[in-house]
Parts: C-alpha cells; structure tokens; sequence
C-alpha cells in the first residue's frame, strides 16, 4: 500500500512539473502628473482592448521624477506621463527614460511633437496663449507675445509664478527663437508690466482679468475652453467678458507645447509601456482627450472635435519642444534675474 501512495505522490509531483507556470498578470504601470477623469477613460479602453491592466501613481511631475530616482533600478514605473515637454526634458535628464524606436509612434507623432531619440513623444498639444478684457483690449495689441512686454500693458498683466513649468517652457522657447539677450529684456518687460505678484493657478489669472485686476493674463489654452464650457457659472460668466488671444512668435505661430510620456529605463513591463504609448497616440485617444479636455490633436490626420477646429487650425509655431524645454535652466536664470517671483 505504501508503495502505491509513493508512485500515485511521484506521478503528481511529475504532472506538477510538467504543467507551466500560470500567467502573469499583464500589467503597466504608469506614473502621471495628468490628473484628468477623461484619462481614467482612456486607461479602462486600453485594458478593455488588450487585457493589460493599468496601474496608477498620481503626482506633480517633480515629485514623481524624484521617487523614480529614488527608486532606482527596483522602481515599478514602466510610463512617465507629464503635461508640459519641459518635465518630460526633466526626467530625460534625470536619465530615467529609455529610448523607443516604432514606427507606429513616428507616423502619428509629428518630429516637432517628440523627441528625436525616441526619449518621449508628444500625444496631445496645447497653446500658452493670452486671455483678455474684450471691452479694454484690442486683438492687435496683443497679436505678437514681443507686445506683451511693452509699455502699452505696464502695470496690466496677471501671470503665474516663474516655477511654473508653462512659464519656463515659454520662456525657453524665447530663447531659443530670439537668443538670451532679447529674451531676457522680453522678462523684464513683462515683470515690470504685472499687475501684482505672481499668485495662483491659469484659472486664477483669467478671473483676475474679469475683476479687472488686471487687462490680460497668460494662460494655457485649455484652461480658458474648460472654463467657458463647464457648468460653474460664474466661470462660464467670466468667459463672456474674457476672451482668448493666440499671439504668435515672429509671425510663425503660437507657443505650442505637448503633454506627453516616455518609457521608464528600468520599466518592467517595457512591451506593455510601449503599447499604452501607442494606444495614447492613436486617434481613437488623441479625439477623446480634445473632446474631454480641450487639448488639441498632435497628429495633422486627427480632426479635432468641432467645437475646437477653428482654434486647432491656429498656425503653431514650427519650433521643436524638445529645443525649447531644453532651455529651462537658462529660462529659470532669465525670470529669476528679473525679479519674477
């Protein structure tokens, strides 16, 4: 008897053997600065459509590169999502991506919108543009980002501090265009024309120019279109007297920048990190964010919803985003320099 228990347990253990491991969970996990229900959206589409389940750590983009850092080689992050190229540049920098060759990326990603290595790609665009007092400004003063530092709006302009990211990507993209002397006389100008010091968020900015603190504001673009189509209605009111202006640099367009990802160096699921990249290019994702968001596609195949298509076809200045976010340490200098607190 003992004898056939030990052949029966030997022939289990055999089987046992024999049979392969259970699959692993497919999973990415993704550490976003986007703090947007109409990504959740996107996510649970992705998962739907490939099985890979996607995992979340939300953060200011600073903080998240940090922990990255801190992390290291044992970090889970597979994607870095970030809403500004310039903290894209910051985690490349960091040495925390690893570059991504497909062709998938390449054909809906235009070469402005990405990175030239491959370090992180662009999946949607959005302006730093002007928001103004219709009823005390006129469009044409306000046509050129070169009028805003001069003497017409002394003492008339509400902005954000200069540790914002939109602000030094801005700048950087000055330098870039115009070289650090002009640059930095256009910060001058532009702290010498702020109607109190540098408070608040983009939305704050703009309700201060409806209370008349102040005649324009600096702002993103999408920020303004949340304001005028959400259901608050006092910032639907502000936005009847507010309007929205796109300046353009050197007459070649507006400031354009992206939100974006690049895949982790040390991503354990690499092949899944790529997927999600994609999947946030296609134009299933880039119509849904314009539509959720009010981002603009970075793909000239991708219609934006028709609501925004006037203010999609805006030209955008041709300057690359990984040139401009480059300057961020000689954009910070500039502000800093200048007294922009």
């Amino acid at each position: 008897m003992k004898a056939v228990l030990l052949s029966l347990a030997l022939a289990t253990l055999g089987l046992a053997a024999c049979s392969p491991p259970p699959e692993a969970e497919k999973v990415v996990n993704v550490y976003t600065a986007r703090h947007y229900d109409s990504d959740l959206v996107l996510y649970e589409r992705f998962t739907r459509e490939t099985g890979v389940k996607v995992n979340r750590i939300e953060g200011k983009a600073d903080e998240l590169v940090a922990r990255m850092r801190a992390e290291g080689q044992a970090s889970p992050a597979d994607l870095f999502i970030a809403a500004d190229a310039g903290a894209l540049w910051r985690a490349q920098e960091a040495g925390l991506f690893q570059p991504v060759t497909s062709e998938t990326l390449t054909s809906r990603v235009p070469p402005s919108l990405r990175e030239p290595e491959g370090a992180w790609y662009g999946f949607s665009r959005r302006a730093r543009v002007v928001a103004y007092d219709a009823g005390k400004v006129k469009p044409e003063e306000i046509d050129d980002y070169a009028k805003l530092a001069g003497p017409r709006f002394r003492g008339k302009i509400c902005v954000r501090s200069s540790d914002s990211i939109y602000n030094l990507s801005l700048v950087g993209a000055l330098i870039e265009a115009w070289g650090p002397q002009r640059a930095q006389a256009w910060v001058q100008g532009v702290v010498a024309n702020m109607a109190r010091p540098p408070e608040g968020g983009d939305r704050d900015q703009i309700r201060a120019v409806a209370a008349g603190v102040c005649e324009i504001a600096i702002t993103n673009s999408y920020y303004y279109l949340r304001m005028a189509s959400g259901e608050d209605p006092a910032d639907k009111a502000v936005t009847e007297r507010v309007k929205l202006a796109f300046p353009s640099l050197d007459g070649k367009g507006a400031h354009m920048n992206v939100a974006g990802a690049g895949v982790v160096r040390t991503a354990p699921n690499r092949d899944n990190a790529v997927r999600l990249l994609e999947f946030l290019t296609s134009a299933e994702a880039q119509t849904h964010i314009s539509a959720s968001n009010f981002e603009f596609p970075v793909s000239p195949d991708v219609a934006a919803p028709e609501s925004l298509r006037d203010l999609a076809a805006v030209p955008a200045h041709p300057m690359s985003v990984a040139a401009f976010a480059a300057r961020q340490p000689e954009a910070q200098t500039a502000m800093s320099s200048a007294g922009w607190r």
